[in-house]
């Protein structure tokens, strides 16, 4: 019996929800304010009667809905975004999230909230929808100009807002207060392991996406998919991070990869499904009376937040280096609660911290802030034309001059390429480091856990601490090796750059030089073995014995040290061979474009792939056939197996009878072009098709 009604609860709510979304897509408006309609609608809350009977199952597929909706917005956030937006998106983020954390915290002191409740509700006014808003940029083709990519870099920068608002909030509410050397070992604990499982993500999750896709198994690509996201959704939770995290960054993570198109389509219902459960159900909880309650909240905060965001933002932009009426702009389509906000609320409401009544108070500021926003938008080039046109002259010829100078600021800095190298080889060494204090401290957590089950290791081994801090130590030769040399390089490059021959003789500087160039890296070398002492305080085995292991590991280093150099360059390469493959989006899985008309004289031919042809190992979509040369891949025949109508993300491999339909003269070129130089006779079968 509780199976069936399990059924005829998600049965209500999914014909409410989709009910109420298809008017909601005929007004156009954002179907996320339908679900959470339809989950007022069919809420226990909601006069006459109850529709749905068991509230704690619908809530348990809600809390499923979290991860995969934060999976979701992982997908969207492309890691090599924050390179792009670069540095006025991150300080406009700064500067309008500071903006609406005291907006929150002011309103909520004028109603008399908890301390906790205004924090809770200024870290929600701070983020805006990331859902919302690319749709709407999409859709109305802004996406791509200059205010759509700085908007999609707020969005961005306010995600990482959110990663340290769902590690910080949580010790706020247990202990009432965070002091400044707390927050300081939160942050580098978060450093620690946003590190390491990027990078580390980055090296073995795309190859493993695509050695499975190899099989082309929709089936095995999704269950291989899902095992991730709650694989890191669960190793965030153990780590006392919250799945939502772990969901997230795993989901950036498979943003990297070349299989991103078929992830997100195949993740799309299932994303779909239960964003949709989790949205009814915030819509479950709305109490009319709490609404009724708390109407002159609601009405203040959505005063306050939809002008006050607007004008943070557009007062950030502009001090960046936008125009007042780009930067209107801007400021207008960031005016929008969303998803993140029912995130917060939540964790808030777990925690303790915060009241039932901030959730519909959230829903009802996000629904107003919907129906403002559209106004908004479409007012902001008028409003930015009046309120420059009521500006003195000599106020817009500084405005001018400013706009100017902060142009010339970001253009010198990237001219720089002496101090370029030097940033590079700073990040390189920084985030080296980052990974082996990851790995010391992760070594640290897995020996209390053997150690709380003793059957783990012989105690004769030396402890398993010892056993633990030698082995991470060997794994870590190859990062040791390689970020000692890097700190030889930017000791050198920066006595370089101190002194230079114009400035003294050449008789000085050279001996100068080498002064400051070893001075710099012994001081470095200090640096390194503080923090491998500091992150590896729980794991080092006693004076005696670290002696002798550091005797063997002098002698690997010795033996071993081209064999472990060459390891680095891999996994360097690796790295860098994920980030410089551009991930396939959602649209370039398509389908390809239909044929013309023109099928009565078309052709099919046969190619080959000869062994060393250049197009083996790319994808379909990257060759570009259809635009380049009007032909389309019909089947791929590999071994024994037959590939009928392959789609835009299949991968082309040496020895493929590639099957293409085209016009003759297409066909030649597209044919030249897959065997990559080979003479136009080799490996071509021909043979006319009548339509």
């Amino acid at each position: 019996m509780h199976g069936v009604s399990f059924i005829q609860d998600l049965a209500v709510v999914m014909i409410v929800a989709g009910v109420v979304t298809v008017i909601f897509h005929r007004l156009r408006q954002p179907v996320i304010l339908g679900y959470i309609l339809a989950g007022f609608i069919i809420g226990p809350h909601t006069p006459p009667f109850p529709l749905v009977a068991n509230t704690e199952t619908i809530q348990t597929l809600a809390d499923l809905g979290v991860v995969f909706l934060m999976f979701s917005l992982g997908l969207e956030f492309h890691l090599r975004k924050l390179q792009r937006v670069g540095m006025p998106a991150m300080l406009t983020a700064v500067f309008e999230v500071l903006c609406l954390l005291l907006i929150g915290h002011e309103i909520g002191a004028l109603f008399g909230w908890t301390p906790m409740e205004r924090i809770f509700l200024g870290c929600i006014l701070a983020i805006s929808s990331t859902a919302i808003i690319v749709t709407h940029l999409r859709e109305s083709g802004l996406l791509k100009g200059d205010a759509g990519q700085f908007i999609t870099g707020l969005l961005v920068m306010e995600d990482v807002a959110v990663i340290l608002m769902m590690v910080l909030l949580p010790g706020l509410a247990r202990t009432g207060e965070l002091p400044t050397s707390e927050i300081a070992l939160t942050m580098l604990q978060l450093i620690l392991f946003l590190v390491g499982l990027i990078v580390v993500g980055l090296i073995v999750v795309p190859r493993l996406l695509k050695y499975v896709s190899r099989f082309n198994s929709d089936e095995m690509l999704l269950v291989t998919i899902l095992a991730l996201c709650f694989g890191t959704a669960m190793l965030a939770a153990k780590l006392e991070y919250s799945v939502a995290l772990g969901a997230f960054i795993i989901g950036a993570i498979v943003a990297e990869s070349r299989e991103l198109g078929r992830v997100t389509r195949l993740m799309a219902p299932i994303r779909d499904l239960f964003m949709a459960v989790f949205f009814v159900a915030i819509g479950m909880m709305i109490k009319p009376s709490y609404l009724l309650d708390h109407l002159g909240p609601v009405l203040v905060i959505t005063l306050l937040f939809v002008p006050g965001k607007m004008l943070a933002c557009s007062l950030g932009a502009f001090l960046t280096g936008r125009d007042a009426k780009t930067s209107l702009v801007i400021g207008a389509n960031m005016a929008q609660l969303g998803e993140f906000a029912f995130v917060l609320a939540a964790l808030g409401q777990s925690l303790g911290s915060v009241g039932t009544f901030l959730y519909p108070v959230v829903a009802a500021v996000t629904v107003l802030s919907a129906v403002l926003r559209p106004h908004l938008i479409h007012r902001a080039p008028d409003l930015a034309t009046w309120v420059t046109g009521r500006l003195p002259a000599p106020v817009v010829a500084w405005l001018t001059v400013y706009n100017r100078w902060v142009l010339q600021l970001g253009t010198h800095r990237r001219a720089n390429p002496a101090m370029k190298f030097v940033r590079s080889l700073t990040f390189q060494i920084a985030i080296t480091v980052c990974l082996i204090a990851a790995a010391f401290v992760a070594g640290a957590f897995l020996a209390r856990y053997i150690v709380a089950h003793p059957q783990g290791l012989p105690h004769w081994l030396g402890g398993a601490p010892t056993v633990i801090w030698m082995g991470i130590v060997i794994l870590l030769l190859p990062l040791y090796i390689a970020v000692v040399r890097k700190m030889q390089a930017l000791a050198m490059l920066l006595s370089e750059i101190a002194v230079a021959d114009r400035e003294l003789e050449k008789r000085r500087a050279h001996p100068l030089r080498r002064l400051l160039s070893h001075t710099m890296f012994l001081l470095q070398l200090v640096l390194l073995g503080m923090i491998t002492l500091l992150a590896s305080a729980a794991l080092l085995p006693p004076w005696q014995t670290l002696g002798v292991l550091l005797l063997i590991i002098i002698l690997l280093v010795l033996g071993f040290g081209k064999v472990f150099n060459k390891w680095y360059s891999r996994g360097k390469f690796a790295l860098l061979e994920t980030l410089s493959e551009p991930p396939l989006t959602e649209e370039a899985s398509e389908p390809p474009a239909p044929l013309p008309d023109l099928l009565r004289d078309a052709k099919l031919v046969t190619v080959i792939l000869p062994q060393g042809t250049a197009v083996a190992g790319k994808l379909i979509s990257e060759l570009e056939l259809r635009t380049r040369f009007g032909v389309s891949i019909v089947a791929i025949r590999r071994a024994q197996e037959n590939l009928i109508n392959p789609g835009p993300d299949d991968e082309l491999r040496e020895g493929d009878q590639v099957l293409l339909i085209g016009d003759d003269a297409h066909l030649a070129e597209a044919s030249q072009c897959l065997r990559s130089g080979h003479r136009p006779s080799s490996g071509v079968v021909e043979g006319s098709l009548r339509l």
